[in-house]
């Protein structure tokens, strides 16, 4: 078995994608319209992030979620994201509309930032 996806439901699966493109220099995958709902994937090495529509997620999970909510703490379930230069990314990263969490820090030996995305996804930067 390996690891496969990543599936994060968002209200805008557009807005997000452009969102990760700018803020960490991802480059988009696919994106495809399914009518009522729109999947999304991203290069992020061997593993695929992907995005769908919050209406789809209403459709797989009849008995409730709770959705990422920039507004509500966020979920105890990050994204990490390795870069060589986690100052620059962060800097990045808030300049393209993350939430600045925490910035660079020297934690057991690597260099670590976190940001919330527009969704309220928690994001770390992490040196590699």
């Amino acid at each position: 078995m390996k690891f496969g996806y990543t599936v994060i439901w968002v209200e805008d699966v557009v807005k997000t994608v452009e969102f990760y493109e700018k803020a960490f220099g991802l480059v988009r995958r696919t994106l495809q319209d399914k009518g009522q709902s729109i999947w999304a994937e991203i290069e992020t090495g061997n593993t695929t992030l992907a995005f769908s529509s919050s209406s789809e997620a209403q459709k797989l999970f009849p008995g409730g979620f709770h959705p990422n909510d920039p507004t509500q703490p966020s979920a105890l379930i990050e994204i990490s994201f390795i870069t060589p230069d986690v100052g620059s990314a962060y800097m990045r990263a808030i300049g393209s509309g993350a939430k600045a969490l925490d910035a660079p820090k020297t934690h057991g030996g690597q260099t670590i930032a976190r940001v919330r995305d527009p969704n309220g996804v928690l994001v770390s930067l992490v040196s590699g």
